[in-house]
């Protein structure tokens, strides 16, 4: 059997050691295809981001790199701009033939935390070879706000993979001709293109832009904070906006995307010559994000946009990314949006579940 692993699947994985835990399992750690990793009890703050390399252990490169410790059993505030190594309550012991990749939680990535999986003998952030056996740990790195974490916080999840499980254009043409990826025309070329919206109405409203300097944000509390002391509105009545470098924006796609439940996705960059910005941070959309049980209503996905060296005009409709579709292993057992707390179905232009409103 090839594919992306589901949650019945994943269960199984844990109980047969080959993810190991700390602590057992929390109540929907386990999500339609991915696993959500725990902050254990320790920060390790680094001097710089880094790779443990072939070969090498993070436990001896941070021999190097540590600077300090942050205890986070009462809880501890990661300062904007800072680096820190947190060990994860979940390692593995992998079976030869399934590899794992991570990424960051939508809510984490609305943040602007870049947040990366590290594991020893690593050359690739968020990439764990086939038959690996060891630790993981969270490189975080808040880049717009301060944030407070505990352990047990879920801020990256992982998915594991079976063989060859993407699918090619051809394949994806045949997929969206039966099950409608995207409303309107579908622009593939090594995935599923999607463009941005910058289309308002009345006010203008096309997105959000981090504020520079404000107050630290508790990741458990949710649906706490008032939008304005945190975020700008973007504001555009003629379909274009500048990204500013160095700022960071939150934006939503023109398209409403569908993901069958047989199926699931991960969002990559289009190509680099498109402009000097980045428009990923959380990339994983799970089977059944954007369906419904007539087809494919699709949802809108939102957008986690930061601009690099030069000022950007974004204008409305321009292709920003691409959805590489993977087939799954088997159905899973619980669909994303269907009775399980999934935060962002049906979702249009949304700020991380921690906003008001």
């Amino acid at each position: 059997m090839t594919g992306v692993l589901a949650s019945q699947q994943i269960k199984a994985l844990c109980d047969d050691g080959a993810i190991r835990l700390t602590q057992p399992l929390t109540q929907g750690q386990v999500q339609p295809a991915s696993l959500d990793l725990r902050l254990g009890q320790i920060a390790y703050r680094v001097r710089a981001s880094f790779l443990a390399g072939r070969g090498r252990s993070v436990a001896d490169r941070l021999q190097q790199f540590e600077m300090h410790r942050v205890d986070l059993s009462q809880g501890a505030v990661l300062e904007k701009g800072c680096v820190y190594l947190v060990p994860l309550m979940e390692s593995l012991a992998l079976p030869d033939d399934i590899q794992a990749v991570a990424n960051a939680k939508s809510s984490t990535g609305r943040l602007d935390l870049l947040t990366r999986v590290v594991s020893d003998g690593g050359v690739e952030f968020d990439r764990i070879p086939p038959g690996y056996s060891g630790p993981l740990y969270a490189e975080i790195c808040p880049r717009s706000f301060s944030v407070l974490v505990r352990p047990g916080m879920r801020l990256n999840q992982v998915r594991f993979r079976q063989g060859q499980a993407v699918l090619d254009d051809d394949a994806l043409r045949a997929l969206h001709a039966s099950a409608r990826l995207v409303d309107g025309t579908a622009v593939i070329r090594d995935g599923l293109g999607f463009s941005v919206d910058l289309t308002a109405g009345q006010d203008g409203l096309v997105g959000y832009r981090a504020k520079p300097h404000t107050g630290v944000i508790d990741l458990d509390r949710i649906g706490a904070y008032d939008p304005a002391e945190f975020w700008e509105k973007v504001i555009s009545h003629d379909g274009q906006i500048i990204l500013d470098p160095g700022a960071f924006y939150i934006l939503v796609s023109r398209e409403a995307v569908h993901i069958p439940p047989d199926y699931a996705a991960e969002m990559a960059p289009y190509i680099a010559m498109v402009g000097e910005f980045r428009v990923h941070y959380a990339g994983f959309f799970d089977p059944g994000f954007g369906h419904d049980a007539a087809g494919g209503a699709g949802s809108r996905g939102v957008l986690e946009v930061r601009c690099h060296e030069a000022p950007f005009v974004l204008e409305h409709g321009q292709v920003v990314g691409r959805l590489v579709y993977e087939r799954m292993s088997t159905r899973p057992d619980q669909l994303y949006g269907a009775g399980i707390a999934s935060n962002y179905q049906g979702q249009g232009l949304k700020l991380s579940k921690h906003f008001k409103g």
